[in-house]
């Protein structure tokens, strides 16, 4: 696990989680002015990405794994729309650890907001059109809380 730092509005911090790539091909991953080169899936990663690709019927190539260590580590608003994800990208998303909240706001229609808890276990799957119509983020919290790792699943050709 590694943490990057990334631009925000013209200021350089460092990200609020860990992260690593991982992945089938050499394929890299940009986001926020990072570039990830993916390592090779271990024998752990590899059963669950079968597990995941068998139960949203895709073959993901890609897996950027998150740890959020605490509840100061967080991920800001945003949409996987990175160029390489392509048109109507297919996100799986995996959480083991201490669950946290999602959010999802749409992007022009303010009263259009969803608040999910994503428990120790879940798989959350975004597909269509949600990255080109939402945004998403895993808000900081004040409680006292556990490390929470996530594994965003995605598909790069």
């Amino acid at each position: 696990m590694q943490q990057d730092d990334i631009k925000v509005f013209g200021k350089v911090y460092a990200q609020p989680r860990l992260t690593a790539l991982y992945g089938t091909n050499q394929k890299t991953y940009s986001y926020s002015n990072i570039e990830m080169t993916p390592h090779v899936l271990t024998p752990t990663l590899t059963d669950l990405k079968q597990k995941v690709d068998q139960t949203c019927e895709t073959n993901f190539t890609t897996m950027l794994l998150n740890y959020y260590r605490d509840g100061k580590d967080s991920n800001g608003w945003h949409a996987d729309n990175e160029k390489e994800l392509g048109t109507n990208p297919i996100i799986a998303s995996l959480s083991f650890g201490q669950a946290r909240f999602f959010h999802l706001k749409h992007r022009t229609d303010k009263t259009l907001k969803h608040k999910l808890l994503l428990e120790h276990g879940s798989l959350l799957v975004m597909k269509g059109e949600t990255q080109h119509k939402w945004l998403h983020q895993i808000p900081k919290t004040a409680k006292e809380i556990q490390g929470r790792i996530n594994i965003t699943f995605r598909i790069i050709t």
